[in-house]
């Protein structure tokens, strides 16, 4: 096995990419050690030949980044004027808070499409399941920012993610909203979701995240998580155009229908111009 030293200069390598920076570093840390645990060819050449200009070292650098853009690279847009929109923000008064959040929920591709819908998505969501009072909302990305079109007053909102910064952010709005709200309670955590145990909540998140989940190698990631959730309620969410723009001709999940259909689940759909929703009551 590599040493702590060895480990933490490949993962220094690792995010030196721009796109990468802002990924927490343990979470880039435990993606290395697996990918080594599955390629013991290759960490045994490094082991026995760690330097930067050998094949094993630079065919471990550029696998590792490769996976980490699928997971990670896609979703994310404009972080550093999110940081600037965030810090003004904090220091804004009520009346002209709700056009920086929308400035912010711009930033970001997925919650920048969801901007013409959040009201109406949240407002027939609640239809269904019922008003929460506690949400998860697993790979959040930014779309806690989205809070006041829930139209909620008391709540407990637990958000996940595994961009550091971004969770920093939210945190902070958190604090915000609890000052001027007794009755809620934010909180957001670094973290690989796989890899953790949730509090109980009436309604979890899981927007575009399957594939991120899956890996392309199947569905049995996405079941076992979605079991796991302690949530009556989990809402489930698919882009319905490809990367391209295109809208897809089949935009319905039928694995996502068979899985509902094979655990006892009831399940409705939501659909909106660029994504739609799977309301799963387990």
């Amino acid at each position: 096995m590599l040493g702590k030293e060895k480990i933490a200069r490949l993962v220094q390598e690792i995010t030196k990419k721009k796109e990468l920076q802002s990924i927490d570093n343990q979470f880039v840390e435990e993606h290395l050690s697996k990918y080594l645990r599955q390629e013991p060819k290759l960490m045994k050449s490094l082991y026995l030949n760690f330097n930067p200009k050998s094949k094993a070292y630079i065919s471990v650098i550029k696998q590792v980044r490769s996976q980490l853009r699928r997971v990670y690279g896609l979703f994310r847009d404009d972080s550093k004027e999110r940081k600037r929109l965030v810090r003004e923000l904090l220091d804004s008064q009520l009346p002209k808070r709700a056009e920086i959040l929308d400035a912010i929920l711009a930033t970001h591709s997925s919650t920048h499409e969801r901007m013409s819908f959040y009201d109406t998505l949240y407002y027939k969501l609640f239809s269904l399941t019922g008003r929460p009072t506690t949400i998860l909302d697993l790979g959040c990305g930014i779309n806690p920012f989205s809070f006041p079109a829930m139209k909620l007053k008391e709540c407990s909102y637990f958000a996940y993610d595994i961009n550091a910064e971004e969770i920093g952010s939210i945190n902070s709005y958190f604090q915000l909203l609890r000052r001027e709200n007794s009755s809620f309670n934010g909180k957001a955590v670094v973290a690989d979701i796989m890899d953790i145990a949730f509090p109980r909540a009436d309604l979890c998140l899981l927007l575009k995240m399957t594939d991120v989940i899956d890996k392309g190698k199947g569905h049995k990631k996405t079941e076992e998580l979605l079991k796991r959730i302690p949530a009556k309620y989990v809402i489930i969410s698919f882009a319905t155009k490809t990367m391209s723009g295109k809208k897809m001709t089949a935009p319905r999940r039928s694995w996502m229908e068979w899985l509902c259909r094979r655990l006892g689940y009831e399940y409705t759909i939501l659909e909106f111009e660029n994504e739609i929703f799977y309301a799963i009551r387990k």
